[in-house]
Order: C-alpha cells, then sequence, then structure tokens
C-alpha cells in the first residue's frame, strides 16, 4: 500500500534534514585537526587501492589520535573539484592531499589555501604551484637502474628493443589533460621518434580503465590487424585481453595490472612498470611530516622509483607479501594493480591496508627522504621551470635520457 505523506510528516522530514547534511563523505571528528583526500574520480583499482592505503596512514598510529581523515571523491570535472578544495579551505583543512586533475587550473586555489595555512601534497599527476609539494613517479628512474629515468622514455625504449627498431605500434594514453598522461606521452614519442622504422599508427584515449583500453585497442585492431606491439599507460589488461581476443601475441609494455604480470610470467613478450599507488600513501606520510616538523622537513618535489617487472622476472607471490623476487598476486581480481608497497619509503604497507584503508601496524614517521627528491635537471617536466640557476637545455650528465631536453646549470 502506497503511503500518504501529511504535513505533519513532511515538517519532520525537513527538520531531520536540515540536521544532517548530505556529503559525498563523512564529517570530520570534533577536537582533531583536518586532513582531506581528495579523488579526481573512483572505481578503478589503482584509485581506489591508492585511496585506501593513503587512509590507511592517516587512520594509523600515532596520527589517528590527532588528525580526522576525511574522503572526497571530486569527479572528473575540474570546476568541481576546485569548489571541493575551496570547501577544504573554508573548512579550515591543515592538509589537502589529492589527486590533481590539471597541472595549472587548481594553481590559484591551492596558492589561496597556502596563504591560510593549509599544506597540499598531490601524489602521481602534479601541479606547477610552487606551494604545493609533489609526489609522483612520473620522472623518476627505474628501481633496477637509477640511471634510466621516465616511465614513457623507458618503455618506449623496451618496446623499440623487443621490435628490433621496427615495427608498427598503438599508444594506449590515459586520461587527457592529466600532467602524468602528458609526460608520459611526450618522453615516449621521443624516443619513438628516433627510429624512423617505428611507425604509430593509432593513438587513442584508454582513460587509464582496463575496459575502455580493451574496447579502444579491439577499434585500432579493426583498422590495423598487422599491428607489431603496443605502447600502454594504466589498462593494459584490457589491451592484452583485446589482443587474446583477436588471436595476438605480440609485445605490450604496461603497467602493473595484476592479469598483465600473469601473462608475463607465461611468457607474454613484454614489459610491466608504471604507477605505484603506494604513492598516495607515501603523500600522506609527507603532509603528515610537514604537519609535525615544518614545511622544510621533507623536498617539495619527491620522486618515486619506477618498478621495472619483465617476461623474465615476473613471479607469482604465494601469498600477500613480495617475497622472494615475487610481484603479483594470483588470488587477486585481473585488474588489481600490483604496487602497493614500497619498501623504503612505506615498508609498513600491506594488501590488506589496500583492500580496505584498516590502520598499518607499526607505521613509523618518514625519516630523511632527501634521496628521493627530484634531480633540478627533471624539475621542468613536473614544474613546467627551472630552478634558479638553471636553464632549459639538452641534458648531458647522464640524467635524462637521450633526445630528451631538461635543465641544465646556467
Amino acid at each position: 500500500m502506497r503511503r500518504i505523506l501529511t504535513k505533519r510528516h513532511l515538517a519532520a522530514l525537513a527538520a531531520l534534514a536540515a540536521i544532517i547534511p548530505f556529503s559525498a563523505c563523512s564529517a570530520p571528528e570534533t577536537g582533531k585537526d583536518k586532513i582531506y583526500l581528495d579523488l579526481s574520480y573512483s572505481g578503478n583499482n589503482w584509485q581506489d587501492e591508492a585511496a585506501n592505503l593513503a587512509l590507511s596512514v592517516a587512520r594509523s598510529a600515532p596520527y589517528a589520535d590527532r588528525y580526522s581523515v576525511t574522503k572526497q571523491i571530486s569527479g572528473t570535472d575540474i570546476q568541481k573539484q576546485i569548489s571541493d578544495v575551496q570547501s577544504m579551505i573554508a573548512a579550515e583543512a591543515k592538509l589537502v592531499v589529492l589527486y590533481p586533475l590539471s597541472p595549472t587550473a587548481l594553481n590559484p586555489t591551492i596558492r589561496q589555501g597556502c596563504e591560510r595555512g593549509v599544506t597540499f601534497v598531490v601524489y602521481d599527476s602534479t601541479v606547477r604551484e610552487p606551494c604545493a609539494y609533489n609526489v609522483a613517479f612520473i620522472t623518476g628512474a627505474r628501481a633496477d637502474a637509477p640511471q634510466d629515468a621516465f616511465f614513457g622514455a623507458q618503455t618506449a625504449q623496451a618496446l623499440v628493443d623487443l621490435l628490433g627498431g621496427k615495427g608498427k605500434i598503438f599508444m594506449n594514453r590515459g586520461v587527457a589533460g592529466t600532467s602524468t598522461d602528458q609526460v608520459h606521452y611526450d618522453t615516449a614519442k621521443a624516443v619513438f621518434d628516433r627510429y624512423p622504422d617505428i611507425d604509430v599508427v593509432s593513438e587513442y584515449y584508454g582513460k587509464w580503465d582496463s575496459a575502455v583500453s580493451q574496447q579502444e585497442t579491439a577499434k585500432a585492431l579493426a583498422a590495423h590487424p598487422d599491428v607489431d606491439g603496443v605502447w600502454s599507460q594504466d589498462g593494459e589488461v584490457g589491451v592484452v585481453k583485446a589482443l587474446q581476443a583477436a588471436g595476438l601475441k605480440i609485445p605490450v609494455t604496461g603497467e602493473n595490472g595484476n592479469y598483465f604480470r600473469k601473462m608475463l610470467s607465461e611468457g607474454w613478450p613484454g614489459v610491466s612498470s608504471g604507477s605505484p599507488p603506494a604513492q598516495a600513501a607515501v603523500a600522506m606520510q609527507v603532509g603528515l611530516r610537514i604537519l609535525e616538523n615544518g614545511p622544510d622537513s621533507v623536498p617539495h618535489d619527491i620522486e618515486m622509483p619506477l618498478p621495472w617487472v619483465t617476461t623474465d622476472t615476473a613471479k607469482a607471490c604465494p601469498g600477500s607479501e613480495f617475497v622472494d623476487g615475487c610481484n603479483f598476486f594470483p588470488n587477486e581480481s585481473d585488474t588489481f594493480v600490483t604496487e602497493i608497497f614500497q619498501r623504503d619509503l612505506l615498508p609498513q604497507s600491506s594488501l590488506t591496508a589496500a583492500l580496505t584503508g584498516e590502520p598499518m601496524e607499526g607505521l613509523e614517521p618518514l625519516g630523511d627522504i632527501s634521496q628521493f627528491a627530484q634531480p633540478e635537471s627533471r624539475r621542468m617536466y613536473t614544474r613546467k621551470s627551472c630552478d634558479e640557476g638553471w636553464t632549459v637545455g639538452t641534458v648531458t650528465d647522464g640524467q635524462n635520457p637521450s633526445g630528451l631536453t631538461g635543465c641544465v646549470r646556467s
């Protein structure tokens, strides 16, 4: 039977609504300094794991007693992200940790927040506002080869090597407008352009999403069934599945999807590298370090090492840790992103924290992380400017791959 609401019922509901505000996130606890975690979008494994790891840090001892952490999902509209950050500033946030949709659009709002005493730490993608702190892997060097920097350049070179310097390739890009996608693309293209027999026959935006990447790769295959290799950002699991559906087993360079590493371990030719979700937890640690020890206690530009797993080194983990060289979890979903650990910066990470956001056991505050400061020669790729005493030019000190410009001493 349909119930009829009287005026008295409606008045009661209105009164209840007045005291229970509608919000995308829970209200901060009273009596504690406020921390906000802002996601640009959610729904893929990388974003969810990154958010859970960041929340896990803030919920762990000794921070949980002093800080209240609130998660906000801004979505893919930059104007909404700006509005959400403005609301955080108005709510007297002490720290905002966020994934920025744009390297520039947030700058005025971030600057306003800094002037009001808010600390901003962004992760994975970067912003150019000088007062914000960047924690990103996009210019980082390979963990197994510290002189080899940039995901885009290193995976492009790996694909060239797998193809013997010639062939038709696809480029599966990420989310348009982010610094992450642009730096990856620019540095990869600089490598491909050095090889006249490498022909990029299709570029498309997989949006760091396996389902979208699978659809877009299938479309590209319909037009170019004779493709020889694929360079991919996150979404490579979908790329591999599209190739399997087409009966192709060709070289793929991608990021850290569980299924991709499983295929590598079974002999698929390629390289797994890319963005660790652990970055978000490190960004939270950096922000908490600043609140506890001051703005000069960490570098403004922190560079995460670049993971590197090949067909020869891909290895299933028997449990929930990276042990004995293992690097993927066969019992987790195909799209689970494997890089949830960082031995030097986040040794207390766990599979449980990545899946649930529960506190980490025995979490230690960050120590001296000066060794993870981004080299000055690579600053222009994240800040679009060089430090004082440096100018844009060709780097010859081994810090940047051949053919890429950077910052050189004036």
